[in-house]
């Protein structure tokens, strides 16, 4: 199949890799001429701009940073509704709120292309396995359209309902995610004060109620466990910046909805201060350096 994608960044790049080792033919668009080039040594064609990417695919996808740089590519003056032809599906896997994703599948649909919204779980790691969760907001037709496109790149693909339910249950799992991360973190470091061995008691709280994937599978504590940013200094995995800005993009819904998110809006202040003493690029598990003292400019 012929697959316009666009954006090629950590994620971006390594999902375009895995739909070309599964035989499809991609043209790649982004603004980073070195991830082009890169695409394009392993069998990929380039495209000046979005709309020119699409302007031959019969499926396009994106993978952005923010609602405003997936507002852009799609609707631009060059943007993939400029180039699309009638009837392309376009999905879109970057995570932004759901709002946006339904305005812009209305406007999509109001030019005869269906738009499923379908962010990926799975982090870096996952991109470059073939293996990350997509969470798909579609309708039941373009749900079984896009379903063997995502397969290439993802082993669990689920339907969560309409447009938009995508990055409902996106940015409610990294909601969680983040409540429970400072929650281990605040374990953790309580323990450790207290004089146990930090792994006796992460060996507890994994085999006790407290069992969360915080704890047994990227605990954040320094020596516990092994392949985790924190045995290696916070480098690599799921940026501080990041998680803030999905805890923006909840909280944001929450008001539309008259939702409260008591424990949400506190994680979002405690990532917003670590993020503002320097350490926005560390893994988000490096919030248990606020616990233990460690808040010192630039990580």
């Amino acid at each position: 199949m012929n697959i316009a994608f666009i954006g090629l960044g950590n994620m971006g790049g390594p999902m375009a890799r895995n739909l070309l080792k599964a035989g499809h033919a991609v043209t790649v668009f982004d603004l980073n001429k070195e991830a082009v080039a890169g695409l394009v040594g392993e069998g990929a064609l380039s495209a000046a701009s979005p709309a020119e990417a699409a302007r031959e695919a019969a499926f396009v996808l994106t993978m952005l940073p923010a609602s405003a740089h997936v507002e852009a590519v799609l609707t631009g003056l060059q943007g993939v509704l400029s180039g699309a032809q009638k009837g392309v599906p376009i999905v879109d896997c970057s995570t932004i709120d759901p709002a946006t994703a339904r305005r812009l599948a209305e406007r999509c649909t109001a030019q005869g292309n269906p738009f499923a919204d379908a962010p990926v779980s799975g982090g870096t790691g996952g991109a470059a396995a073939g293996t990350l969760t997509f969470m798909v907001g579609a309708s039941d037709a373009l749900f079984a359209q896009a379903q063997p496109v995502l397969q290439a790149m993802g082993k669990n693909i689920v339907h969560c309902g309409g447009t938009g339910t995508g990055q409902v249950a996106k940015i409610c799992n990294n909601l969680l995610l983040a409540i429970s991360m400072i929650g281990v973190s605040e374990a953790m470091t309580l323990g450790a004060s207290l004089a146990i061995d930090a792994k006796v008691l992460a060996g507890i709280i994994n085999t006790s109620s407290g069992r969360c994937w915080s704890a047994d599978t990227y605990n954040p504590f320094p020596g516990v466990m092994e392949g985790v940013p924190a045995s290696r200094g916070y480098s690599g995995g799921f940026g501080v910046d990041l998680m803030l800005k999905d805890l923006g993009l909840a909280t944001d819904a929450a008001k539309g909805a008259h939702q409260p998110l008591m424990l949400g809006a506190l994680a979002q202040q405690l990532y917003q201060a670590w993020s503002q003493q320097g350490q926005g690029k560390l893994d988000f598990s490096s919030i248990i350096r606020m616990y233990q003292g460690q808040g010192t400019s630039g990580g």
